[in-house]
């Protein structure tokens, strides 16, 4: 096993014992880092949507993006590049982001359910995995949203300073920021304690490349499990955390946060996996790109925010009670509009000896 395998599970490892440490000092149950949760948090904080429940502006996000730009600074692999089909980008994530609202929870989410024994985040898992083999199959077709290419510098620290003012007013509290009274945005572990946990897992998960989606991508087309092994580290952790503490309830019915429709728990994970695969990687690995410098990704970063705000302005998030039928026709469309930009990004096509690209 080589130092980049041992790094993949470290911070793995590290993630699933820091989401229960979150869950003990005010978190969510089952809910201590979710990626698709708190930028749809921090959409609310925003009043990009006014879901009451759901508003706050979660330090883990701001640290996880601290801590991976200084990750990449002492490293020397800070680069800012972009110009890479920036909308479309913006479109993926923004359908994706409809997907996971839907199941409730991005990919580091469903692990941490699962690790909690919330049954229902098996069945989304296997949704995750069909549609990231869509996406495989249209990667194999020559699916392509172009290459980056390098940009001013200081374009690429836009999206960290962004974060910083977004802590800074979270120690102000204006009143232009909306904070939830009740229900999960009213749950937080104390700022300091959020903040230090993100910056943890942003070092780590930039050090270690730790993507799911991408995981799985690299298992289906080059038969590399590696970076499956720092999920695997996720759940055994935090597994064993929640045994620790009692956290630990397995079943279907009852679960924190979560509905048992375990069609749309499919669906909405399918749409998810099939978008993200064709971002080049999961939330996570979106928010860390972006902290690198990558300008496509934090405009993908806002397809996720700007996705979340329409779906509770327009009511087609998910709750316990289950998914509204708008949510359930957001999803058949995201997938419509997934497949479209798959068929549209095609190889380019030679015409008269001239490459002309088909994609956007």
């Amino acid at each position: 096993m080589n130092k980049q395998w041992l790094l993949v599970i470290a911070a793995g490892g590290v993630l699933g014992l820091l989401a229960v440490v979150l869950v003990s000092t005010g978190n969510p149950a089952n809910m201590g880092y979710c990626i698709a949760c708190f930028l749809r948090d921090i959409s609310g904080g925003l009043g990009l949507h006014r879901a009451a429940p759901v508003q706050y502006i979660r330090p883990e996000i701001i640290g996880l993006v601290l801590g991976a730009f200084i990750a990449a600074q002492a490293t020397k692999e800070f680069r800012t590049v972009g110009g890479s089909s920036s909308f479309t980008r913006f479109t993926l994530g923004f359908f994706s982001m409809m997907g996971m609202l839907v199941f409730l929870g991005c990919p580091v989410r469903a692990v941490l359910r699962l690790a909690g024994g919330d049954l229902n985040a098996g069945v989304g898992l296997i949704g995750l995995v069909v549609g990231v083999a869509i996406g495989v199959w249209f990667l194999k077709a020559g699916f392509t949203l172009g290459r980056a290419v390098p940009q001013q510098k200081s374009n690429g620290y836009l999206f960290t300073v962004f974060m910083v003012l977004l802590f800074i007013l979270l120690l102000m509290k204006p009143a232009f920021l909306f904070f939830s009274e009740q229900g999960p945005g009213s749950m937080h572990a104390p700022v300091w304690i959020a903040l230090a946990a993100g910056l943890a897992v942003g070092v780590l998960a930039q050090r270690s490349r730790l993507c799911m989606v991408g995981g799985i991508r690299d298992f289906i087309i080059l038969r590399d499990g590696h970076l499956l092994y720092g999920f695997i580290a996720i759940f055994v952790v935090a597994l064993v955390g929640n045994l620790a503490v009692g956290a630990f309830h397995i079943g279907f019915a009852g679960q924190p946060v979560a509905h048992t429709d375990g069609l749309w728990n499919f669906l909405g994970m399918v749409l998810a996996g099939w978008a993200v695969v064709l971002l080049g990687g999961c939330p996570l690995r979106q928010l860390v790109a972006a902290a690198e410098g990558n300008t496509d990704c934090a405009v993908t970063i806002m397809g996720f925010m700007v996705g979340a705000a329409v779906s509770h302005n327009f009511g087609l998030a998910a709750s316990a009670a289950g998914v509204p039928p708008a949510g359930q026709i957001a999803v058949v469309l995201g997938m419509l509009v997934v497949f479209a930009i798959g068929i549209i990004n095609r190889p380019a096509v030679v015409t008269g000896g001239v490459s002309v690209g088909k994609g956007s």
